[in-house]
């Protein structure tokens, strides 16, 4: 016959069978929160490599752009919260073309997160958003394959439109809002003026980067 378990016995079993259930669920959250952290990560890291080539495709430039980076840190004109990348695009020994890591808080539901490509006459070659929370079927208009408004930018600069003109037309300017939802262009619109603004007054040290940061990139 078994020994019956005492109170005393029966409270420590149970008690290390509660410990480790609760050793093993913390673990699975753990193991669940890594992965999906995981996965996020290289889900965001697709998207900017898909933003980066159409941005500016491989025929536009002789160079590895991935690999051709170079950290930036500016919280008045790309409002980045920390150091972040940036892109140099080269052909025949020139740098052609940056891209510019920018970041609005300005949008409907908050932060978001642009790439900004400019060729060296200061002209835009693209922007393309790689994170957002903007609301499905309104302020989502921003990504391509949802819309072509993103494509307004293709070829502006600072002078074209005027600065006065930078603005979507509710507010007097050039570029659209969406139908329901004016503060998501608003905010992406102001974004890219001052990506533009930022590599005009940088315009030396982003197109004739140093030795060092050659070799670093």
């Amino acid at each position: 016959m078994s020994t019956p378990l005492t109170p005393s016995r029966s409270i420590l079993r149970n008690s290390v069978i509660l410990g480790l259930f609760a050793i093993f669920t913390v673990g699975l959250i753990a193991f669940i929160q890594q992965a999906t952290s995981e996965r996020i990560a290289a889900e965001q890291q697709r998207m900017q490599m898909r933003a980066l080539n159409e941005i500016l495709p491989e025929s536009e430039h002789d160079n590895d752009l991935l690999q051709d980076t170079f950290s930036i840190d500016d919280r008045q004109y790309l409002q980045l919260p920390a150091a972040a990348t940036g892109w140099r695009a080269w052909r025949d020994g020139k740098v052609t073309a940056v891209i510019l890591p920018v970041v609005t808080q300005d949008g409907y539901s908050g932060r978001i997160d642009l790439l900004v490509g400019i060729r060296a006459n200061g002209e835009l070659a693209g922007v393309r958003v790689v994170n957002h929370r903007e609301t499905p079927g309104l302020g989502d208009k921003l990504e391509v394959g949802k819309g072509t408004w993103i494509f307004s930018f293709d070829g502006k600069s600072l002078s074209i439109p005027t600065p006065e003109r930078w603005a979507v037309r509710k507010d007097g300017g050039d570029f659209d809002q969406f139908t329901g939802a004016t503060i998501t262009p608003r905010a992406v619109v102001q974004a890219v003026h001052r990506a533009l603004r930022y590599f005009e007054e940088h315009r030396a040290p982003l197109l004739q980067p140093t030795e060092q940061e050659r070799n670093d990139g």
